[in-house]
Order: C-alpha cells, then sequence, then structure tokens
C-alpha cells in the first residue's frame, strides 16, 4: 500500500520534504498545503523587487501547483489552510481560503513546515493601520510596492534593523526613497558585534538612509512616526521588520510539544513526540553545535536539509543531525557582511573562554585594481585555540572567507588547523596568506603570549586618558590623518628612534591595519621594550569604530580626519 504524505506549508521545508519523498518513492500520495496563492516562491528575494533587481513580482514565484504535479507528480493545494490535526484519526481539518468550506484529510505520515509569522505589536499605536506593512511572502512585497506607486510616496519608515529590514530599506533607497531604519538597539545586524555593525552603520548612512539607533516606534500616523524619545519622523508608509516568531499555534493545538526556545521540539530525525509527525524549518528548535543549547534558525539552508533529513526518515534512510552554527551573508549596498557561529556577545553567554583578533588585511593582492581592505573578525576558545565564530565585512568575497570558518567550526576545527589550510590563490582572487590563514596566526600569537593587543573600542579611551601611542605609518600617511595626541615613528625609523620611547610606561603602536605596528612590537620586544602592545584594527578600524557616534553625537573626534582606504 502506497503511504500518504500530507504537508502543511511549502517554501524552503515543505516542498524540498515533497520533492526527496517523491524521488524515494514514486508511488507516495504527496499532497501539499498552503493558505497562500504560493506554494513555491524565493522569499529571501522578495526586498529586491522594490528596487526593480526583480523586475517582475511573478519571477519570484518559482513553482506553480502546475508544475508540481507535471514534473513531481504531487498535489500542491493554495488557498487551503490547516486550521486543525486529529491525531487519533490520523487526519488534518483544512478550510479552503476563499470560500470557508472545511473538510478532512487522512495521513500516514505528516509534516508541519508552516514558518514563522511577522512580528506587528499590538502596543505600538497605529501598527494595524492601512499604512503599515510587513515583508513575508509575493503577497506583502506586491502590496508594498502597490501602496508605494499608487500614492507617490517618497518617504518610507523600516521598523528593525535585522535581515529583512537591512535588505528592504536598501532596497527602497535604490528605487530612490528617502529611507529611514529605526532599530531599538544600539545596532544592526545582531550576528554582528558591535565594532564590526559600525562598518554597516557608516556604509548606510554614506548611502544616503537616515539611520536612528537606541530608539523605538511608539506610534504610527499617516504622515510619521512618533519614537520612545519623543522624536518625530516624516513617513508615509511603515514596514515593520522587527523579526519573526515561529507559527506554533497549530502544533500547541495538537498537543505536539513546544520546546524552551519556542518551537516546535523535535528529535534527530525532526519527529515531535508523534510518531506520525515531523516539523521542520522555522517553526522548530533545533541544536546549536556550539553552546549545546536549543535555539531556532530562520534560514533557508538549515530549512533544506531539516526537510531532506525527514523525508529519509520516513523510509527508513539514515542521516547525521550535527546541530546548527548560523552562518549567513547580506549585502549591505557596496559591502558584504558575512558571520558564522558565536559572537562575542553569544560566546559570553554562553559561558567560554574567549578571545578574538580583528584584522583588516586586502581581500586579494594590492597591485589588482579592484584590491579592497576587508575587515575579518576571527573568535576562538583560550586555551585550546577551538575555532568558534568569523564575521567578514567587506567589498570582496567575504561569503568565501566565512563558508571556510564555518566548515572549520562544523569538523571541530583550531587555530592550529586553520593557519594549515591550503586555499587556492591567485591576484585576482586572493592573496597567498589568505585573510584566514593570516587571522590564525595573528590569534597564535596571541593564544601563546607572543604580543598583546586592545581592540579599537578602547582607543578613545586611551587617548582620553593621554596614554603614550605611536603611529608607525609613514609622515605623508600620518598627515592625512592621525590620533589627535599621537606620536609618529615610522616603522622605517624606529630603531633608530628608541630614545623618543618610554619604557616607564605602558606604549601603544598602531598603522593604517595593524600589520605595520605588529612588526614594530616585535622589533622592540626584541630590543628589551616589555611594555608594548598593538592596536588591533588600527586606524582603519577606528575611524570605522568612531564614525557613526561622532556624526549622531557631535562628540569631539580622537582623529584629525577619517581615513577609510
Amino acid at each position: 500500500m502506497s503511504k500518504r504524505i500530507l504537508i502543511v506549508g511549502g517554501v524552503a521545508g515543505g516542498a524540498s520534504v515533497a520533492a526527496r519523498a517523491r524521488r524515494i518513492d514514486e508511488s507516495a500520495d504527496i499532497i501539499m498545503f498552503e493558505r497562500g496563492p504560493h506554494v513555491s516562491f524565493s522569499n529571501c528575494s522578495l526586498p529586491f523587487y522594490l528596487s526593480g533587481m526583480v523586475e517582475d513580482s511573478e519571477e519570484l514565484v518559482l513553482m506553480s501547483p502546475e508544475q508540481f504535479k507535471n514534473q513531481y507528480n504531487l498535489e500542491a493545494r493554495v488557498n487551503s489552510e490547516v486550521v486543525g490535526i486529529n491525531r487519533a484519526e490520523k487526519t488534518i481539518t483544512v478550510r479552503k481560503v476563499d470560500s470557508g468550506e472545511e473538510y478532512y484529510e487522512k495521513y500516514d505520515k505528516l509534516v508541519l513546515s508552516p514558518g514563522a509569522m511577522a512580528l506587528c505589536p499590538a502596543g505600538i499605536k497605529g501598527s494595524r493601520d492601512p499604512n503599515v506593512f510587513t515583508v513575508r511572502n509575493v503577497v506583502d512585497i506586491r502590496k508594498l510596492q502597490d501602496y508605494i506607486t499608487a500614492n507617490k510616496i517618497d518617504d518610507v519608515a523600516v521598523i528593525g534593523g535585522g535581515f529583512i529590514g537591512v535588505e528592504v530599506a536598501e532596497n527602497l533607497r535604490l528605487a530612490g526613497k528617502n529611507v529611514s531604519l529605526i532599530e531599538a538597539m544600539d545596532q544592526i545586524m545582531t550576528p554582528f558585534d558591535y565594532d564590526m555593525a559600525q562598518i554597516l552603520h557608516k556604509e548606510m548612512m554614506d548611502k544616503g538612509i537616515n539611520l536612528i539607533l537606541s530608539d523605538s516606534v511608539q506610534a504610527i500616523y499617516s504622515d510619521h512616526v512618533e519614537l520612545a524619545s519623543g522624536r518625530k519622523v516624516d513617513v508615509k508608509a511603515v514596514v515593520m521588520a522587527i523579526g519573526v516568531c515561529p507559527d506554533v499555534s497549530l502544533a500547541a493545538d495538537a498537543g505536539l510539544e513546544i520546546g524552551t526556545s519556542g518551537g516546535i521540539k523535535v528529535d534527530h530525525n525532526y519527529l515531535t513526540n508523534d510518531p506520525d509527525i515531523y516539523a521542520v524549518g522555522d517553526a522548530i528548535e533545533v541544536h546549536h553545535k556550539l553552546t549545546g543549547k536549543k535555539t531556532r534558525l530562520a534560514l533557508a539552508g538549515p530549512a533544506q536539509r531539516q526537510a531532506r533529513a525527514a523525508a529519509d526518515h520516513m523510509f527508513g534512510i539514515p542521516h547525521n543531525n550535527n546541530g546548527v552554527i548560523g552562518s549567513s551573508v547580506v549585502g549591505v549596498f557596496d559591502l558584504g557582511a558575512a558571520s558564522t557561529g558565536l559572537n562575542e556577545k553569544t560566546a559570553a553567554a554562553a559561558g567560554f573562554d574567549y578571545d578574538f583578533v580583528y584584522l583588516i588585511p586586502g581581500d586579494k593582492v594590492g597591485l589588482m585594481p579592484d584590491a579592497n581592505p576587508m575587515h575579518f573578525k576571527l573568535i576562538y576558545e583560550n586555551p585550546t585555540g577551538l575555532i568558534l565564530g568569523a564575521q567578514a565585512i567587506g567589498k570582496g568575497n567575504v561569503d568565501k572567507r566565512i563558508d571556510v570558518i564555518a566548515t572549520m567550526i562544523s569538523m571541530g576545527g583550531t587555530l592550529e588547523d586553520l593557519k594549515e589550510l591550503e586555499l587556492c590563490y591567485a591576484p585576482l582572487f586572493g592573496t597567498a596568506k589568505d585573510i584566514v590563514n593570516h587571522a590564525a596566526m595573528v590569534a597564535l600569537n596571541i593564544l601563546y603570549g607572543r604580543f598583546t593587543q586592545v581592540p579599537v573600542s578602547k582607543v578613545r579611551e586611551l587617548v582620553e586618558n593621554n596614554e603614550f601611542i605611536i603611529d608607525v605609518r609613514e609622515q605623508s600617511e600620518y598627515e592625512v590623518g592621525h590620533l589627535i595626541n599621537s606620536v609618529n615613528i615610522p616603522l622605517s625609523e624606529i630603531r633608530n628612534r628608541l630614545d623618543e620611547i618610554p619604557r616607564d610606561r605602558t606604549v601603544y603602536l598602531h598603522c593604517r591595519s595593524s600589520q605595520r605596528s605588529y612588526n614594530a612590537v616585535m622589533a622592540l620586544q626584541n630590543l628589551g621594550f616589555d611594555n608594548v602592545v598593538n592596536i588591533s584594527g588600527s586606524y582603519l578600524g577606528i575611524c570605522c569604530y568612531e564614525y557613526y557616534q561622532d556624526q549622531i553625537t557631535g562628540r569631539e573626534k580622537i582623529v584629525t580626519e577619517y581615513n577609510f582606504n
């Protein structure tokens, strides 16, 4: 007898279960149910319709019910909401969205892939008004674009600085709109640490985004939003992108167990506490490989792998469940920003004894016309050197570098492993000592105590305390811009000017990206100085770190001129 498999929800999770099950068993009776009109669409591409990068919203729809039937011999029922699970009878209750008619379907195996719902707090006055939108599906993005076009709107507020908020803000700006991005926290993009997020803040400001941090929306009106600070921002449309919550109501009503993270609890095989019901995608809780704790991860890649594993288990095919580490990448105008594993905040919360290095090498050989600096932060465990996470921001291939680190984390790699990793090299693509190898070498020097460093976040304090800071760049570089109380002793001259360097107080050294200052530190240590400290990130990192707060608050600058090259 053929197996009858019912799937609630399509897109990455549900559609992948259906396709995999069909590849395993041609005789299985497979039906997908989707409450909306589209069972398979590129939700990650939705924001790009706003800028015209995706010209037609129909292009966002990947497969129609007819294509599913013709290519996979499975049924996809759209505008069909599953409103109940009757576990004793092994049936589901389906409501036709258009007519309200309800009917039952019997299953042998049931898969839940309901996804997540956009948060839209009722506590915000006006949050349900006609000029307020969310972005979760093709219908949503069409409504937003149609409203903006029909009403000739130029001023839009995006509430929330996560992936969707940043991408919506960018694409609206690329479409020529005046965009205010409002985030209640002190930074956008929480996968990144505060020091790295400053680079993204600068990029958004430089591209004309009105970036408002550490302030939240209290009320929405037809022509403005009002913030907790009392500030009013003139806008005619609002996009709510403050986050998502797992859609677990169907599962909870059926008595399926909800985990500590708020997602549907599943086992190694993505089975719920019912042996015939699976759950995958944004609605479930998953095991974090590094912290050992349960978490949620709303990403398409993991959802597709979960879907394959669930379908395999239905047919007795084993798999390994290695947990998640959270790898992601996002474009922010001219920059790419990628991260994997733990950042400082999550490493500390998980109880790790950790350290990090922050370096800014070139993304390829400097002779190449499109070579650019890449900001790279590597986080590792003390004293083992176990790699915990990384963040990369730049114009080059940040995803390539973070993918390497993600692989190392998945394999339990250490700094020593990363140092010896053999990677592709040609001047157009990278450097002979790639960024990831370079980061491992710097980290090993710190781990083994060969020199010490301070982060860019401490430099303002050093300047305000009038600490002794040496800038080892050449005089011509120093004159373009420098820390206001630094002393210029170029690396090329430092061995002949040792009498200018005090031995009775800590001496901090920096250059453009910390490489020359590292060489200076090592030279001075070899010459008997035991009081020298390198500034991680150096002048380029300092300028990026200081820029946003300087512009917003008007505080006194600690640099004579910013230099981002």
